[in-house]
This record gives structure tokens, sequence and C-alpha cells, in this order.
């Protein structure tokens, strides 16, 4: 790897759609960083088996091994901390993290969440995009803070709001764009870090 090349640690749960977007991304050559580990809380996880072979090194802590929420993530951090990333990419990640994981990587720490945001923080947001009778939906990139769906924007993408939508045609053209979204939004961060650096 290396030395300069921005160093990736990826969440997933399940099968990690946003996880392949990435790494699909890097192979076409549109993104330049080095995704270090892929970590699941979950054993099975269908993305897992997408990264081994990839040959992109592959961890699973099991959430159900641990007695607390602050168990887990401390034991999630020191398995993230090990391959020193400049970014920890959340990718379909289903676990609310403790404020002291969130601050540890403060700054680092970077969600995808299929609203635009601050519109429908949490759950279910297609359905409530619809009901709300909003003409544009979509996703965004943003930074993790302690409050759910709160932290800075970094990116987003837009959806036109179709008059058949539901909620599942609604989640499929944002998911579309979120394959596209994640890796741009990457990008933007490690450009705006090297210019910073620079």
């Amino acid at each position: 790897m290396a030395a300069n090349k921005t160093n990736v640690v990826i969440l997933i749960s399940g099968r990690g759609s946003n996880m392949k977007s990435i790494v699909n991304a890097i192979n076409a050559g549109s993104l330049d960083v080095n995704v270090a580990a892929v970590i699941s809380n979950r054993p099975g996880a269908a993305g897992i088996e997408f990264a081994q072979k990839q040959g992109i090194q592959s961890l699973v802590v099991d959430h159900k091994n641990f007695d607390s929420r602050e168990q887990f993530d401390q034991t999630l951090a020191k398995e993230i901390d090990q391959f020193s990333p400049d970014i920890v990419v959340l990718a379909g990640f289903m676990r609310i993290l403790t404020p002291e994981f969130v601050n540890h990587y403060a700054g680092k720490l970077i969600n995808i969440h299929p609203s635009l945001l601050p519109k429908f923080k949490g759950l279910n947001t297609h359905q409530r995009a619809i009901d709300a009778g909003e003409k544009e939906h979509g996703a965004s990139v943003h930074l993790v803070t302690p409050e759910l769906d709160n932290g800075p924007v970094i990116l987003q993408a837009r959806v036109p709001v179709l008059q058949d939508d539901d909620a599942s045609t609604l989640a499929a053209r944002v998911l579309e764009q979120e394959h596209q979204l994640y890796p741009d939004a990457i990008n933007k961060l490690v450009t705006e870090k090297l210019t910073q650096t620079a």
C-alpha cells in the first residue's frame, strides 16, 4: 500500500451493497483509497464473502457475544484501530453506536442515510417521504455525531418521488443513487483532506 493512500475500514451487517460499490469504484480507478478491512457484526453476512473474494481482510465481531453495547463497541474499536483508518465507513451497519465510540472516531466516521437530511432522520424514510407528499427524496452521506443522523452532510443525491411510487420502488431508486453517492462522498473527503494538509 502506498504510504500516502487513505486507509478505510468498512463496517457492514448484511449484503454490503454500498461496500461493494466502494470496492468497485476502487477497482474501476475512480476512487483512490485502500480498504484495509471489512468488519461485520453478523457471522455469515453476505458482504464478508464478497470482501474475502476481493482479497480484503475480513473480520466478524458478533454483537451477540457481548453483555453490553459498551463492551461490543470497545472491542470493535480495538479491531478497527489495528488498521489505522483515516476514514471509518458505516455501510448498512445496523447498530446504534455509543457516544464514546462515535467520539473516538470524531471527524472520520461516516454514514449513508436514505433521506435528504435533515429531513426524515431515523427509520422508514421512504414511506415517510411519500406520506409527507415530498416531490423529491434521496440519500445523504454525513459525518456521524452522537446524535442520530445529525452530523454535517458531506454530499447528497436526489431522486424525484413519482406519482405511482410506493416505499419499495422509491427505495430501489434511492439505493441506485447511493451506490454512486458513497464513493463520490469518500472522494470528496479525501480531496478536502489532501487540500487541507497540502
